[in-house]
């Protein structure tokens, strides 16, 4: 069985060194960064993500964004709370190709219950994706 993560374990991934999750590992997604709100991290396109037309799949996009809005919550959360994603909407501004994906991503707003979160994705310095995201906190 996969190891349960907590809100603190997912921080000493970046701040650390610790192994991620394996979803981050499985998407070849590199955190950098997660402090009060914003999370920073590197997401490696290669050859896997390409679909037929020479382009990544938008899914993978989305869930690379996915992934550091949960760095997001846990650089807020507290170890005895949790979150899961209400919603998530990405727009693809720019094809993403093989190499690397910068990808920011900040809390707009945190609620008691529900948090609006905001990412950019950017490769070869041009903004390829952004997402927008709700997250339950629970």
């Amino acid at each position: 069985m996969s190891k349960i993560f907590k809100v603190t374990d997912l921080v000493k991934v970046v701040t650390e060194g610790e192994t991620p999750p394996n979803c981050d590992l499985t998407l070849q997604l590199r955190p950098t960064y997660a402090k009060d709100g914003v999370a920073k991290g590197v997401w490696e396109v290669d050859e896997k993500f390409i679909n037929g037309n020479g382009v990544s799949m938008g899914g993978f996009i989305a869930a690379a964004a996915d992934t550091m809005f949960a760095y997001v919550m846990a650089s807020i959360l507290k170890d005895d709370q949790a979150f899961t994603t209400i919603d998530l909407h990405t727009t693809f501004h720019r094809p993403v190709t093989k190499g690397e994906v910068y990808i920011e991503a900040r809390a707009e707003r945190v609620g008691r219950r529900v948090a609006y979160l905001v990412a950019d994705l950017m490769q070869n310095d041009k903004k390829v994706a952004t997402a927008v995201s709700n997250m339950m906190i629970l």
